[in-house]
């Protein structure tokens, strides 16, 4: 139970303190309060709904009419992410998530992306620091920060809908968080590492196949990291939904997971590959590719290890009514924080 005031705490429960200690919905006006904090909320979530589906689309018109090959690297880019996208969805023991919520958290990654790299760019200077700024960049800044948002996206709608009935769901939601972030990340990068001269068939000759136009495959590989960074805060941002009294350290551990995991990635990145490479003999791409298996791998298999035993454990709880077949109605929470 939360905090109570020293009133309500000491009275009789038989004295009325409404509007003294606390309080309820009675009269025309808190009806009418009730109804104008349920439109605010909706409108606002509602504009920002729109602005992220006008943004996603802009940047596709964008990109599209700059050189449709562009927005080919970019689908080519984020299909490893979208595949393990798919696999943690496919891992949901409990009903499967509807279209809607899922688009539009994607939507809404992409356009809270944005907001992430603003902060990072304002935020860069940390880096002149020397080898401490560069990693203090990644650990306070870039880590927290990416994860923040992608959590935001799944908080702003489908955390709210009734079909975010179940713990599990947050690894869902947050996946496609991830795959939202990492596409708009990998469009971004392929435009600004594309050669100004090379264009149409050139320009995907150019990107697949010679070593400075290997900045495709850079993201492609990249990219699984954002989902299951994501996956993880989501999955603790289910748990906070229906745990809460403890919804707010809840949230907390998950972003502190997620943001150590992907911070510690960025730093690793920067000169693990070259000095494996310098040292096995292998190039840039070989070690950067074993880089990333073995180091996505092995947080992929403690979420997949998660997944799995969230369901586990949802099969042996379940009722014979479930396994007949049968619904069970799921609790509604009052968690709104």
């Amino acid at each position: 139970m939360g905090q109570r005031d020293p009133v309500e705490a000491r009275a009789d429960r038989s004295r009325d303190l409404y509007d003294i200690a606390t309080w309820e919905p009675r009269s025309r006006l808190d009806r009418i309060a009730v109804k104008l904090y349920r439109g605010a909320v909706a409108v606002g979530r509602g504009v920002i709904i729109l602005l992220s589906l006008a943004f996603v689309l802009g940047v596709v018109f964008l990109i599209g009419t700059n050189d449709p090959v562009v927005g080919v690297l970019t689908l080519l880019s984020a299909v490893p992410a979208l595949g393990l996208a798919w696999y943690i969805y496919s891992a949901d023991v409990t009903s499967k998530e509807p279209f809607v919520p899922i688009v539009l958290t994607f939507f809404l990654s992409v356009f809270f992306a944005t907001f992430a790299g603003i902060v990072n760019t304002t935020l860069s200077f940390v880096q002149t620091l020397g080898l401490p700024g560069f990693v203090l960049f990644f650990f306070l800044v870039v880590g927290p920060v990416e994860e923040a948002v992608k959590l935001l996206a799944v908080r702003l709608y489908a955390y709210g809908s009734s079909s975010f009935d179940a713990v599990i769901d947050g690894a869902v939601y947050g996946a496609i968080a991830g795959l939202g972030f990492a596409t708009i990340e990998n469009a971004l990068y392929i435009v600004q590492n594309t050669q100004m001269g090379a264009t149409g068939a050139d320009l995907l000759v150019q990107q697949l196949s010679s070593s400075d136009g290997s900045i495709t495959a850079f993201r492609a590989l990249a990219g699984p990291g954002h989902v299951i960074y994501s996956a993880f805060a989501g999955y603790y941002l289910g748990l906070a939904k229906f745990n809460r009294e403890n919804a707010g350290p809840i949230v907390a551990k998950g972003i502190l997971i997620a943001a150590l995991i992907h911070a510690t990635y960025n730093t690793l990145v920067s000169f693990v590959p070259s000095v494996a490479g310098a040292i096995l003999g292998v190039g840039s791409l070989v070690a950067f590719f074993a880089f990333v298996v073995v180091y996505q791998g092995f947080f992929g298999y403690i979420l997949y290890r998660k997944l799995k035993r969230y369901g586990r454990t949802y099969r042996a709880v379940q009722s014979e009514t479930e396994r007949s077949g049968g619904t069970v109605g799921v609790d509604s929470t009052e968690f709104d924080g």
